[in-house]
């Protein structure tokens, strides 16, 4: 099976969303309608394709993005469906990465939630045209306008309606399209049996009104269409539709669609503006990356160009290891030979296949623009570029955020001790937020993730499909370390052991650096007062005991470590000496610099009614939190907040109980803040058995 569609008639998307807005169920009917499925799947019966593990189909959420084929108007439509709840968020960036296109999926009673916000974000981070499906047009509460206008307010966006709903809630029967203007009623459940008619009188005066929106939104995209406007001249729906579409890859215009995907109305002419408007891997800028001697260069979307591909997952299989690539350019045949430019290693290709769901279908080839899988390799992450030996480039990775939240595991058997270590090396494969590491102090194992659900659902799948029985520890929040001033220290190590003497002397600076920016190291020795080498190994002691911790055990981040100076011995000095002075060095400077501990920040959206604001906002102020704004709509009202990770474990049980059942809430890593000196000394206390809080050290 080899593509037979040329490029501009492929479209690969990603249908992604906040929790519960029905990306799932959109991609389910997208399917049924173009011929792939035979009945419809539904997410809250466990039968939907795209839910294809036994988390998902239990639990009627999306885990991991799901990739199918399909086909629509003669073109080649790729789709991924993302997860929408924020512990999978890096299966969203991933998908980001390698996508052309995105159908973002707005519920029309929740409006702009936080997760809706984040995939935005994400969207925005790779530069990724959009369209928006209003979906839930036929739920209690349901309002097209509201949300429209919560997009626009929020998001910062030129959002541009190409449809308006005729009918509300459970009155909703169809569409207007303001581009014919014409109008499209859904006569039986199915969303098969569609009349196409004049605009009913009473939305004829709201049709024209968001008309003229678009056509204004349209020529201002065109001198050419915008003389003409200026002019009064009426603009031809192909100039409509070709403004649309320039727009919308320049990310100027959003196109702006409703229906409802689980009363089957609206998919067809949501499936329309996918192959109308987003774009063809030929429409998107040429992917870029480093050439040798790192020279930047690009690749053209051509199979005749040298062959580049990005690694954006691995997943475990029972056929076997799974590696996720987006091709960018060239051809890669099965059974040939590819570099990894990240890892500068040659593997072979044993298996090319594309997905529909979990099911696997052979091919002998991924052309230029395909989305599908490789069978055997070994040393490929995510991540990772894969391209011709011959004509090397290194294309930029992805975004992998730091996981806030861990559990202890343990073994009881040297078996089971076995076992557990297949799992975690199998799942930190599939999973690049989700950390393992040995703790020093104890010499349990740690494994760290981005929420309770996300360690919660990778310990199922170790017990489940790993047939792993271990004992799991309570959830740990996962603070960090850093200084708070700079400082300069001077460092020798001088031993004698084992009748050999041990010579190193250095001389480092640190200083803190912006949130976020983790750990760099710089050598300013010149003239070869430390050999090469020596300065390697003093970085190389200085990093372990920074990513070991110095104050509580926790790693140390956004510092700038300096080498100002130092000395060697022709004779007594070595590799581990200088190891070791690094990491004496480290330790003495920080503890002069004001070190402090940080803890994640959540962002917080709690949704309740009006007669329980009041203990809401008390509950959330003890909880350490700080309000930054409520949104009253009718009878509830929308609270934000940041509060500490470390106050919000079992938060999902208290807010029930505190507003009867009918409170809910969202949350999601924000940012590190220092954390109250009295609970760091509390926490450093318990790790350590010392005493001494950052303030001894000012």
């Amino acid at each position: 099976m080899t593509r037979n569609i040329p490029l501009e008639k492929v479209r690969n998307i990603g249908i992604a969303a906040h929790i519960d807005a029905g990306k799932t169920t959109t991609t389910e009917r997208i399917l049924f309608y173009t011929g792939i499925a035979h009945k419809l799947g539904e997410v809250h019966e466990g039968t939907a394709i795209m839910d294809w593990m036994v988390q998902e189909q239990e639990r009627g959420i999306t885990i991991t993005a799901a990739a199918i084929s399909t086909n629509w108007l003669n073109h080649r439509v790729n789709i991924i469906d993302t997860p929408g709840h924020v512990d999978f968020t890096i299966e969203v960036e991933r998908s980001m990465r390698v996508l052309d296109g995105v159908v973002a999926i707005f519920c029309a009673v929740g409006g702009v939630q936080p997760q809706s916000e984040t995939v935005w974000r994400q969207a925005n981070r790779y530069e990724v045209p959009r369209i928006i499906f209003i979906n839930k047009m036929d739920r209690t509460g349901a309002n097209f306008y509201k949300v429209h206008k919560q997009i626009c307010d929020r998001l910062k966006t030129n959002i541009i309606p190409i449809q308006i709903p005729i009918g509300n809630e459970s009155n909703f029967s169809g569409i207007v399209d303001l581009i014919r203007m014409r109008a499209k009623i859904y006569k039986d459940d199915l969303g098969e049996n569609i009349e196409d008619i004049e605009i009913p009188s009473e939305y004829l005066e709201k049709a024209q009104e968001y008309r003229s929106k678009l056509i204004e939104a349209v020529a201002e995209i065109d001198e050419t269409l915008l003389e003409k406007y200026l002019e009064g001249i009426e603009l031809t729906e192909i100039e409509i539709k070709e403004g649309l579409r320039r727009g919308t890859l320049e990310r100027s215009i959003i196109p702006l669609l409703c229906g409802s995907a689980f009363k089957n109305k609206g998919i067809q002419l949501l499936l329309d503006a996918v192959i109308e408007y987003l774009p063809s891997p030929l429409d998107v800028p040429s992917i870029k990356g480093l050439l040798p001697d790192n020279i930047e260069g690009c690749r053209l979307s051509s199979d005749d160009e040298p062959f580049s591909a990005l690694v954006f997952k691995i997943a475990s299989d029972p056929y076997g290891r799974l590696t996720f690539i987006r091709v960018y350019s060239g051809v890669l045949k099965k059974g040939s030979f590819v570099y990894n430019a990240a890892k500068k290693q040659k593997e072979r290709i044993s298996r090319l296949i594309v997905l529909k769901s979990n099911d696997r279908i052979e091919v002998d080839e991924l052309r230029a623009g395909d989305l599908g899988a490789i069978i055997g390799l070994k040393k490929t992450t995510t991540g990772d570029t894969l391209c011709d030996e011959d004509q090397p480039i290194l294309l930029e990775s992805l975004y992998i955020p730091e996981p806030v939240i861990s559990v202890a595991i343990e073994t009881q058997t040297k078996q089971e001790l076995e076992k557990l270590s297949k799992a975690l090396q199998s799942l930190s494969d599939e999973d690049p937020t989700f950390r393992v590491s040995i703790n020093p102090e104890t010499n349990q194992t740690v494994i760290a993730g981005m929420g309770e659900l996300h360690l919660e659902i990778l310990v199922d799948r170790m017990l489940r499909e790993y047939k792993l029985e271990a004992s799991i520890g309570k959830p740990q929040v996962a603070y960090r370390e850093t200084i708070l001033k700079p400082s300069k220290t001077e460092e020798k190590y001088i031993r004698e052991n084992s009748g050999k003497n041990h010579y190193a002397h250095i001389v480092i600076q640190v200083e803190p650096t912006k949130r976020g920016s983790g750990f760099e190291f710089v050598s300013t020795v010149t003239n070869g007062i430390i050999p090469k080498e020596f300065i390697a190994s003093a970085k190389e002691g200085i990093r372990e005991t920074c990513d070991s911790g110095i104050l509580a055990g926790y790693p140390l981040t956004d510092i700038k470590v300096t080498l100002l100076d130092g000395s060697f011995h022709e004779v007594d000095s070595s590799e581990i000496s200088f190891k070791i002075a690094g990491s004496m060095a480290i330790r003495s400077t920080v503890m002069k610099s004001f070190p402090v501990l940080l803890e994640p920040m959540m962002k917080i959206e709690v949704d309740i009614p009006n007669n329980f604001l009041g203990d809401i906002i008390g509950d959330l102020n003890a909880r350490r939190g700080q309000v930054n704004g409520m949104i009253a709509e009718d009878d509830l009202t929308k609270v934000s907040a940041n509060v500490p990770l470390a106050e919000m474990f079992g938060y999902a049980t208290d807010i029930r109980s505190k507003t009867q059942g009918r409170g809910v809430f969202s949350m999601e890593f924000n940012h590190y803040v220092e954390v109250p000196h009295d609970i760091a000394k509390a926490i450093i206390m318990q790790n350590t058995g010392n005493t001494y809080s950052s303030e001894d050290y000012q």
